[in-house]
């Protein structure tokens, strides 16, 4: 490997304690709902002060997001964009407990949801696939021209939302967008890979995203009677036939490989990236092979912070409190350590 094709690479100095290191764990609790009652606790003033948007992303094209607006006396910070996984949403227990930290510390923040994430799958006709990148695009441009004053961003995302994220900073200059910078958690590299090891890693993880995956399926059938029957969807068990029917049907890709590459960040998808760019990933990570790292194209924009342990986007140095990454995240976005 030749270093000096590689962004810069940087060690993190997270260190949990052992009985917290296995990665499995570490990345069950960032996504089960064990401390949904903790976090939604913490986050009513959030919530009280959020307010819905459907945002005119261009191509007809309509995202909702939730933008949270602290006290005036108390906006000394650039807003904070974040983006939910896959089958994630505005409401995830992981943006809901990092938005809430720094909305107390007087950030605006805005949780936006994904086409056909959280309850929006009756917004937008099409179904959504990750390589949606220009109505991503058009929601941070409306965001940005709208509803927050033309003011400079800052993006923060978590797995898929992550790839986005990095792949909006990527376009920033030609979409007329003036990004502070963006901070990507454990975010899909070689989409590929990312498939191959829900397949062959921990059976759970698979079924995990296959269930959510057609529960999302059917409300979406449901939003647009008439239009979509997933019948046939719905008796696999196979993520990876899944997303080749799905490519094959409601997209314009010809091949499943060729749907994989067109959200892939490795190779030269970042080398012109010019916007400040952190990604935060474990190198036990189950779900983003670390090898991915070696293929990212090298930028002096880019930096890459990597953890022995942590899991897919967990970093729990213990079970209260706000999580190592959370710590880290906060300070580098203009706030402090909680």
């Amino acid at each position: 490997m030749n270093s000096s094709v590689l962004p810069a690479i940087l060690a993190g100095d997270f260190q949990p304690p052992l009985w917290l290191r296995n990665h499995h764990l570490q990345s069950m609790l960032a996504s089960t709902s064990w401390r949904r009652a903790s976090v939604l606790e913490r986050s009513r003033g959030l919530a009280a002060a959020s307010r819905e948007l459907i945002l005119d992303c261009g191509a007809g094209v309509r995202l909702q997001a939730f933008l949270a607006t602290p006290d005036s006396a108390a906006r000394r910070h650039a807003p904070v964009v974040l983006l939910h996984g896959w089958e994630g949403s505005a409401e995830s227990m992981y943006v809901l407990s990092l938005a809430q930290r720094l909305f107390a510390q007087g950030f605006e923040v805005v949780r936006l949801n994904l086409r056909d994430h959280g309850e929006t799958h009756h917004l937008n006709r099409e179904l959504f696939h990750s390589c949606r990148l220009p109505e991503v695009v058009g929601a941070v441009a409306a965001l940005q021209g709208t509803h927050l004053d033309g003011r400079a961003l800052q993006l923060a995302g978590f797995s898929l939302g992550g790839n986005f994220m990095l792949r909006v900073a990527a376009q920033a200059r030609s979409a007329g967008l003036d990004i502070r910078q963006v901070i990507a958690v454990s975010p899909v590299l070689d989409p590929s890979a990312t498939l191959t090891a829900l397949q062959s890693g921990f059976p759970g993880y698979e079924m995990y995203f296959v269930r959510k995956w057609m529960r999302s399926l059917r409300k979406k059938a449901a939003a647009w009677p008439g239009v979509y029957d997933f019948a046939a969807l719905s008796r696999m068990r196979d993520l990876k036939a899944m997303t080749a029917e799905l490519v094959r049907r409601y997209t314009e890709f010809p091949a499943l490989e060729d749907y994989l590459n067109g959200y892939a960040i490795t190779g030269a998808r970042l080398a012109q990236l010019e916007v400040r760019s952190t990604i935060y990933t474990a190198l036990d990570d189950p779900i983003i092979p670390a090898a991915g790292i070696a293929h990212l194209a090298a930028s002096p924009a880019l930096s890459v912070v990597t953890t022995a342990h942590g899991g897919h986007c967990g970093f729990f140095a213990r079970l209260a409190g706000p999580t190592w990454l959370e710590r880290q995240m906060i300070v580098q976005l203009g706030g402090e350590a909680p």
